[in-house]
């Protein structure tokens, strides 16, 4: 009788707490960055086009109607 068996690469020794942890550091999410509109003060994300008035370094680049301001 032929057995279909495959072979994988066993841990000789399990892994620690500690250094499952120091290697998993590096995962973590972080916050991207914000910055403030000089024009309206709203929060935006850095070189982008504000949302909310529509400029971009001092430059209307964006129509933004009334009633969405």
């Amino acid at each position: 009788m032929k057995l279909n068996l495959q072979l994988f690469g066993v841990p000789f020794r399990r892994t620690s707490k500690t250094k499952k942890r120091m290697r998993r550091t590096h995962l973590k999410k972080e916050v991207g960055a914000i910055s403030t509109c000089p024009k309206c003060g709203a929060s935006i994300r850095p070189h982008r086009a504000c949302m909310k008035c529509g400029f971009y370094k001092n430059e209307e680049v964006i129509k933004v109607s009334e009633e969405e301001k």
